[in-house]
């Protein structure tokens, strides 16, 4: 025989009547099934729930124990529609996010604001990879969706679909007493030719990469690599170290480190560009009511 939640409703009524009969009228049925359902349940549990004489009927040690457990799965049990309803919503439930270093500092913020404010019942579970990581978990349906700088690789195209959220002009970060800092206004590469560039490994941020690369070339420069990185935190550390500079996108700005300064680049026209990447068969209610929430903000 399984336990029914029938019968721990049963259970309850007579926990709290300690009569039988009142229990039935109060359950709208009569004295003998129900005293034959308690009997049932007492022994599917293995134990009297209830000690009975001709005059009185009292919780055992056991029943008084079981009491407020039952009471809570009767609880639980009644608020399972509703939970089902807004999990089908998407008004519930978790959502795996990852994110490339750089959107902390430009749209993860406001995305997760507008999001958590909507929808406070999903749990968000949040993951900082590189973009290359994160195709890699995309693909393995490790998280929902990543705010990565595309392209994606061909091989990623159709699993994957993508929306562009965030395009971006590359700035200068360069040590507050380089000495191209000193005029005033944008600054031209050239000036700052004879420094190390701190950047990403081409691997992780291909687009990145070559967007900073681009600028040398079209500068008619060839840039001296002084150091690697892949966060940016690091990379931004590094300039504060006096390590060289480097060209990030402009929302890193907002990171301030000692020393660091921010400039405006002459003479080039480089955006970076930040969007969502999430699996086509993915049929998560969450995803889709973030997806649909952010599509209302506009934030290129």
């Amino acid at each position: 025989m399984n336990l029914e939640l029938r019968q721990l409703r049963y259970f309850v009524a007579v926990a709290e009547e300690m009569h039988f009969g009142r229990a039935a009228q109060r359950l709208h049925m009569t004295q003998p099934p129900l005293s034959q359902s308690i009997q049932a349940l007492e022994a599917l549990l293995g134990t009297p729930l209830f000690a009975r004489t001709s005059r009185s009927v009292t919780l055992t040690p056991a029943g008084a124990a079981l009491l407020p457990h039952v009471r809570q799965l009767l609880h639980d049990a009644q608020a399972l529609p509703d939970l089902a309803r807004r999990a089908a919503a998407g008004e519930s439930g978790r959502l795996s996010l990852a994110f490339v270093s750089t959107a902390d500092y430009s749209v993860l913020p406001r995305f997760l604001h507008r999001f958590r404010s909507a929808y406070p019942q999903v749990q968000i579970e949040l993951r900082e990879a590189t973009t290359d990581l994160q195709l890699e978990a995309l693909e393995q349906n490790e998280i929902d969706v990543g705010l990565l700088i595309p392209p994606l690789t061909d091989r990623m195209k159709d699993l994957l679909a993508y929306r562009r959220v965030l395009s971006e002009p590359l700035v200068l970060a360069a040590p507050e007493d380089a000495a191209a800092l000193r005029a005033e206004g944008p600054v031209p590469l050239q000036a700052v030719a004879d420094l190390p560039l701190i950047i990403f490994p081409r691997r992780i941020a291909p687009a990145f990469h070559d967007a900073i690369l681009g600028c040398y070339r079209d500068a008619g420069l060839t840039p001296r690599i002084g150091q690697e990185a892949i966060q940016m935190q690091t990379i931004v550390g590094l300039v504060s170290a006096g390590m060289g500079i480097a060209l990030v996108p402009q929302s890193v700005s907002n990171l301030k480190r000692p020393g660091v300064v921010y400039r405006a680049l002459a003479g080039t026209t480089a955006v970076i560009e930040t969007g969502l990447a999430w699996r086509r068969d993915n049929p998560s209610p969450v995803l889709h009511a973030f997806l649909e929430l952010l599509e209302k903000t506009t934030l290129c």
